[in-house]
């Protein structure tokens, strides 16, 4: 069988070379492409031969998926699968795998990193230190320490998220999701509504992935119920919320700020992006999983999927 990972994987050719030579040890065959393509005729001839096909967070498309006869596993590593075409792949009878986990540490750190660049004016007062001799003074902060967590969406991340929280000392979380977690309940999350989290939270912090029922869970109606001087976080997905309706909450002192990593699109953004003019906004271009340590670990999941496939076996293989 053959096994083509269709583009790199922010990791070193040397630790590639070492994931696939348990697949070339056993008889089979690897291709590894160096540079990415988002052009589908070249998507599709890389892939049309191989019974394994391996991607990252790179577009593949219906039309790629409807003409391959050969595949068999798409083995994508990356947790989030919205950017394949899962439709046609469960047409063709082609299986999907993803890598969740692997950011289950690098996501979660940057909401804490969005939280305290919020609540402490990190961004700003650089900006403003900056100014030398014109520096008008201090911003004064506040801290995490006694403060309501909202977490919206209890699995691995939403977890990981509250037990970080937890370290500062003192917080009242607070959990919504489709079914409760015991994990969850055992280190203190409470189970409400997602109105009655919104009404109490200080800081509400998003670990859903991306469907249709999550497309804009957080509208205009929603942000209407969240403290003043509340501030949301969105490390998941970024049609989970309305971004025109955030910009306006901000920009009318609805909520007190927001920390954004995703977005309706990937950056580069549209220059009237309603966010990019946004108030009190911390934003980062979609680097949530994005560690050397998180790469390392996703490559060897990745790996793994493709290896326990060729052994007959399976493993995180999506619902598509």
């Amino acid at each position: 069988m053959k096994v083509a990972l269709l583009e790199p994987l922010r990791v070193s050719e040397d630790l590639i070379n070492q994931l696939a030579q348990p697949i070339l040890d056993a008889g089979h065959e690897f291709k590894y492409y160096s540079e990415k393509t988002t052009d589908p005729e070249e998507l599709y001839q890389r892939s049309k031969d191989a019974d394994i096909v391996m991607i990252a967070n790179n577009p593949y498309p219906d039309e790629v998926i409807e003409k391959l006869e050969q595949t068999k596993l798409i083995d994508v590593a990356f947790t989030g699968v919205d950017h394949v075409g899962l439709s046609a792949a469960k047409e063709k009878g082609i299986k999907v795998a993803n890598a969740a986990g692997y950011s289950n540490q690098a996501v979660p750190e940057l909401v804490i990193g969005l939280t305290l660049a919020l609540y402490r004016a990190i961004v700003q007062g650089d900006q403003d230190i900056r100014l030398g001799s014109d520096f008008e003074g201090p911003i004064q902060g506040q801290e995490v320490k006694g403060k309501t967590i909202g977490i919206i969406g209890t699995g691995s991340l939403g977890i990981n998220t509250a037990r970080i929280f937890k370290a500062f000392g003192e917080v009242n979380l607070l959990g919504y999701n489709r079914s409760e977690k015991e994990e969850a309940k055992e280190l203190g999350i409470k189970y409400v509504t997602l109105e009655e989290l919104l009404k109490e939270s200080d800081i509400v912090t998003i670990h859903l992935p991306a469907t249709d029922e999550t497309k804009h869970l957080i509208g205009a109606q929603e942000l209407e119920l969240m403290k003043d001087s509340a501030i949301l976080l969105n490390v998941a997905r970024g049609p989970i919320v309305d971004n025109a309706a955030l910009a306006q909450a901000l920009n009318k002192g609805k909520i007190a700020g927001a920390g954004i990593d995703v977005f309706d699109g990937e950056p580069p953004l549209d220059d009237d992006y309603p966010l990019l003019s946004a108030k009190n906004i911390v934003m980062t271009p979609h680097v949530g999983y994005l560690t050397d340590e998180a790469m390392v670990q996703r490559a060897e999941i990745a790996f793994d999927n493709a290896i326990s496939f060729l052994q007959g076996e399976e493993q995180n293989i999506v619902e598509n």
